[in-house]
C-alpha cells in the first residue's frame, strides 16, 4: 500500500522558516517524480515544486528563491525547505508523487504564516 505521509506545518511568524518533509512507503521511490502541492482555504490546490529522480527541479514563480525542494532517497524522504515566509504562503500543504501517471496524495500538513 503506497502511503505519504506529511511532516512539520505549524504557525510561524512572516519571515520566518519551517522544513517539511513527507515520508514515502510502499513505492520505489527513487524512481518517482515528487511534488509539493499547497490549498489555501477558498482556493483550488495548486503546484509549489517537484523534482524529478533525476533532481531537477521546477517551482512556482511565487516561491522561487525562497523555497527548496529536495529528495532523499535512502530515506524515502521528500523535503521543502521554505524561507521568507508570507501570510500568502498559509495553506495546507501536500506530497505527491507521480510515476508515469500513477498518482498518490498525502493528507498534507498545514502551515500558517501570520504577519
Amino acid at each position: 500500500q503506497v502511503q505519504l505521509v506529511e511532516s512539520g506545518g505549524g504557525l510561524v511568524q512572516a519571515g520566518g522558516s519551517l522544513r517539511l518533509s513527507c515520508t514515502a512507503s510502499g513505492i520505489i521511490f527513487s524512481i518517482n517524480t515528487m511534488g509539493w502541492y499547497r490549498q489555501a482555504p477558498g482556493k483550488q490546490r495548486e503546484l509549489v515544486a517537484t523534482i524529478t529522480r533525476d533532481g531537477y527541479t521546477n517551482y512556482a514563480d511565487s516561491v522561487k528563491g525562497r523555497f527548496t525542494i529536495s529528495r532523499d532517497n535512502a530515506k524515502n524522504t521528500l523535503y521543502l525547505q521554505m524561507n521568507s515566509l508570507k501570510p500568502e504562503d498559509t495553506a495546507s500543504y501536500y506530497c505527491n508523487r507521480d510515476l508515469f501517471g500513477a498518482v498518490t496524495w498525502g493528507k498534507g500538513t498545514l502551515v500558517t504564516v501570520s504577519s
